[in-house]
């Protein structure tokens, strides 16, 4: 490892920095998500709220257009023109007999009568907003906020019915600021029939038919389609009440996630201890001689001959429970002691099996490298120390490596050549699980290739991976390779990978892993052990 990752990890591997950063950074994930849940949220409402006002409008916008047109085509229908008493009574009773009908009138140039006697509310007219066959409509004939002033009116002929601004107000609670308007003109012109006139159009998005809510800055511009093509509605209201309610939503919020952020900083704080704990009982593991190493036999397929076994290193403790490789040989790996395994391995084969690699030269032992040490020359200068000092060949001594240890592939092919051009066997681990393609391989210096368990249990089956172990077994007879099956538990696996021109494998079906002294009573008694009767003992 390089001085300045070594440097790295000593500043970051400390339980209180990594614990206060995981609380940090967790607390800003939770506020950062809570906010944009509740600008969500905050969006749905005001949607929801606008739509409510909106379908309220409509409903009242439909019933009061409904009583005009009533009354106007009750006044076309009637013979009566002029403004004597008999039209005043007409107007009255039309002004009586309707709800929303607030002022009836007859206007024939400067002749002008209304049912609103001496309030003088009919005035000259601009231009209808909206001309019909029948109808002409004066969307907004006054802004001013007065109840008792026309809003809306309708005209037939000479005659013109109209509704007061608060027939329409009483059932849209808009806020200071907000407006109701009728959009013209396929969106180019919009007249406010409640509230103040705004700035027309609100953006671009607005002549987009999928936009029903648009969302300036400053508002809130909601888009309410009607039957008519001529026109639609859009209600705008200020969003300068929204960010209020925010805040309120947000204090909340803010003491909830700083709470969960401590708990998760707890829990980091908690695990990292625990890591530190179980790295330390490791380190005494190594000095109390709690881990031991384990021999998984490889046999010949034909002949069902021992030709060598797989170094596996086991923690007993001292009450004697079990430790999973799978736990502490990646914490191992992480924290470095990963080295100090492999040494203590690669030394207690040596001590347990010398003499017997001694006396049977065709045995070999091979002890699996971490990444860190395919990545460094230093396994080969503690393999040669212990080889001469136990007199041992170093062919009897295999190195496997996995692909996923081939962090760099122009790197780890140095380092492994340097060990197989001094006898070194060297073999890849788990094939087929990693990142190894076919172009690296040959080009790396290598041996034999050792099927993963997993593509060795889905021979005879329907499963997807079922076609891989053959692929890999004619690759690896394409590159002159040896090839051992791993994992193999029934015999008719054995008979079907011999038959594909697997030579060697290794699995339950002919031994569990043993101990170096069942291991030493395997080769001496030259014949094949039973599935369970050591791997029951180890």
């Amino acid at each position: 490892m390089s001085p300045t990752l070594a440097a790295l990890r000593h500043v970051f591997y400390r339980p209180w920095l990594l614990a206060s950063l995981a609380a940090l950074a967790s607390a800003g994930l939770l506020l950062f998500a809570s906010v944009g849940v509740i600008l969500h949220q905050a969006r749905e409402s005001e949607s929801e709220r606008m739509n409510a006002r909106g379908e309220r409008f409509l409903q009242r916008l439909e019933q009061v257009f409904g009583q005009l047109r009533e009354g106007v085509d009750q006044l076309q229908g009637q013979p009566l023109r002029g403004c004597d008493a008999y039209m005043l009574s007409a107007l009255q009773q039309v002004g009586l007999s309707s709800r929303f009908i607030y002022e009836a009138s007859y206007v024939d140039g400067n002749v002008a009568c209304s049912n609103r006697v001496g309030e003088h509310l009919v005035h000259s007219l601009r231009p209808p907003d909206i001309q019909g066959p029948t109808y002409s409509y004066w969307l907004n004939t006054t802004t001013e906020p007065d109840d008792n002033l026309a809003a809306l009116m309708l005209g037939r002929g000479k005659f013109r019915v109209s509704t007061s601004r608060g027939h329409l107000a009483d059932v849209v609670d808009l806020p200071p600021g907000g407006s109701l308007l009728v959009v013209l003109d396929r969106g180019g012109r919009a007249i406010p029939v409640l509230g103040p006139a705004q700035p027309w159009p609100p953006q671009a998005q607005w002549l987009s038919p999928d936009t029903s809510l648009l969302e300036p800055t400053d508002r809130l511009v909601y888009r309410m389609p009607t039957n008519s093509p001529d026109y639609q509605l859009a209600l705008i209201v200020p969003r300068a009440s929204m960010p209020l309610k925010m805040h309120g939503m947000l204090w909340l919020l803010f003491p909830g996630s700083l709470l969960l952020a401590s708990c998760i900083g707890w829990l980091v704080l908690q695990l990292i201890r625990q890591r530190h704990s179980m790295s330390a009982e490791l380190q005494g593991a190594l000095r109390r001689g709690e881990l031991q190493v384990l021999y998984q036999p490889i046999f010949e397929l034909e002949s069902r001959r021992c030709v060598g076994a797989e170094a596996l290193v086991r923690w007993r403790r001292h009450d004697g429970t079990l430790t999973s490789p799978e736990l502490f040989i990646p914490l191992a790996e992480n924290t470095g002691q990963i080295r100090q395994i492999t040494d203590f391995v690669l030394q207690r084969v040596l001590e347990q099996l010398g003499q017997l690699l001694r006396s049977n030269r065709h045995l070999y032992i091979s002890v699996n490298l971490a990444a860190c040490d395919v990545m460094v020359p230093r396994i080969g200068v503690v393999a040669a120390r212990l080889l001469a000092l136990h007199h041992v060949c170093p062919n009897q001594i295999a190195f496997e490596v996995t692909e996923r240890g081939l962090i760099d592939v122009v790197v780890a092919r140095d380092n492994l050549q340097a060990l197989r051009s001094v006898g070194h066997q060297v073999l890849i681990d788990d094939f087929g699980t990693g990142y190894c393609s076919l172009a690296y391989l040959q080009t790396l210096p290598v041996d034999c290739l050792k099927i993963d368990k997993a593509f060795i249990d889905a021979l005879g089956h329907d499963a997807a991976s079922s076609g891989v172990a053959p692929h890999i077994i004619r690759m690896a007879h394409a590159l002159q390779l040896r090839v051992i099956a791993e994992g193999i538990e029934y015999e008719d696996q054995a008979e079907l990978l011999n038959s594909e021109g697997v030579n060697y494998g290794q699995g339950w079906l002919f031994a569990h892993p043993l101990s170096a002294r069942q291991f030493s009573e395997l080769i001496t008694r030259g014949r094949r052990m039973g599935a369970r009767r050591f791997g029951d003992e180890a």
